[in-house]
């Protein structure tokens, strides 16, 4: 790890100071500070962490400053910033309705708790709100996002992902007067390239200068929600830091990327079993280790750069390929303590403090999908992956896609893909002039 890292603010947990990096993910500042349950789940009321680490997940619900189910990992930690466990009774510490777990173990219907008589059933009411909710309301009232006065852009080309085939197709047709917009669900544009450790978080930040200094607009925490058919041939909505902006363009590029999926095995939802890149997130950019004895399941190049790069870091690393041994289930109750592995000596418990899971990430194809692109279903690709021809072209004129939503292509892939869908697009532009 390069340079140790140095807490300049405290974000208040529970009513308790915590240390933490200003603009940092108030999941990571709580991590480092040794906080390992964030939140819990509803219903079985289970101890929770993050998992993914880019806000996909949900896995880290918490109430920041008055507002519920909030993910941690998309809150910027700031000076007294008012963070809350939730979902609990009586408290965070303390939450009795986790004997819900224990007082089921073959699961349950919590719809078959009312009653008669009727004060019976009120009571029971409230205790089943209690088991399925997921917090109370806001303590203040915000316009919703519909009535905040946006902004409208109009661009040539709109891109969705701030990654490395985004960043590669906004250079790629960038130049001779192109208006050219980036939007960036991430706090900092770089995607994968942030948590690869072969490549570091430079590597992502100097490719998004590169493509600024060509005068792509590069809008970063600006998340792409919907895509509206109606009005002028259609428009993207996008949350652009709390603004609805209203974008309009004669040509659309999807590089979302893929999603983070968990390997199948029991008690897969233990706080420390992470998405690796979680990991790699944590380890590069943050100066955090998830653990002293990480375990790295998985088979493909990241997890081997990983398990590598947690080495070189001082930790004791153990690799399961996930092909010849298999996870078969997860030990440990607020933090993942071992790892049972079966293969072909048999059956054996791997003792850990992390679980790095490196999965081929599912094709992060919903909003596409929404703007009538067709998908097809590939286990090869993680998932539903974006139909394109050779230039990147989608089945919607005038839309296209790269990267990993098209099926996973790793950095190195996405980046080359997203370079040659770019040009495509620069050349389909120039064949309107």
């Amino acid at each position: 790890m390069s340079a140790p890292r140095r807490p300049d603010c405290a974000v208040e947990l529970d009513g308790e100071a915590v240390p933490a990096v200003a603009g940092e993910p108030v999941a990571v500042s709580l991590f480092a500070a040794g906080v390992r349950v964030l939140s819990h789940s509803a219903k079985y009321h289970r101890p929770r962490s993050f998992f993914c680490l880019s806000g996909h997940c949900g896995a880290c619900l918490m109430r920041v400053d008055g507002e519920p189910n909030v993910r941690a990992c998309r809150a910027p930690a700031r000076e007294g910033l008012k963070v809350e466990r939730q979902n609990a009774f009586p408290s965070g510490k303390l939450d009795l309705l986790a004997a819900t777990d224990w007082l089921f173990p073959r699961g349950m219907d919590h719809h078959t708790m009312f009653t008669h008589p009727r004060p019976v059933n009120a009571l029971m009411q409230k205790v089943v709100h209690q088991l399925g909710g997921l917090g109370r309301l806001p303590d203040r009232s915000d316009p919703p996002l519909g009535e905040v006065h946006g902004e409208r852009v109009s661009v040539d080309v709109a891109i969705v992902g701030g990654g490395p085939a985004g960043l590669s197709a906004a250079l790629a047709c960038a130049g001779e007067g192109r208006r050219i917009a980036l939007f960036d669900e991430g706090d900092r544009a770089g995607g994968s390239l942030l948590c690869h450790p072969a490549h570091g978080p430079d590597a992502g930040r100097a490719l998004a200068d590169r493509a600024a200094e060509a005068g792509v607009a590069i809008h970063e925490g600006a998340s792409a929600f919907a895509w509206y058919p109606e009005d002028e041939g259609g428009l993207l909505a996008v949350d652009d830091r709390g603004t609805l902006t209203r974008v309009f363009a004669r040509r659309f590029v999807y590089a979302t990327g893929g999603f983070d999926v968990n390997a199948l095995f029991a008690d897969n939802d233990r706080p420390g079993i992470f998405a690796a890149r979680a990991v790699g997130a944590l380890l590069v950019r943050h100066r955090v280790l998830a653990g002293q004895r990480p375990l790295v399941l998985g088979d493909s190049p990241y997890a081997a750069a990983l398990a590598d790069a947690l080495g070189a870091a001082g930790c004791e690393v153990t690799r399961v390929d996930g092909v010849s041994e298999r996870a078969v289930a997860a030990r440990g109750h607020a933090w993942v303590s071992a790892l049972e592995i079966e293969g072909p000596a048999g059956l054996r418990r791997v003792k850990c403090d992390a679980v790095a899971v490196a999965t081929t990430p599912a094709p992060a194809s919903d909003l596409p999908r929404q703007h009538g692109v067709r998908v097809a279903l590939s286990e090869a690709a993680g998932g539903f992956a974006c139909v394109v021809d050779e230039r990147g072209a989608t089945s919607v004129p005038g839309v296209f896609a790269c990267g990993d939503v098209c099926g996973y292509r790793g950095v190195d892939g996405a980046r080359a893909h997203g370079e040659a869908v770019g040009r495509a697009v620069a050349a389909s532009l120039d064949e309107e002039r």
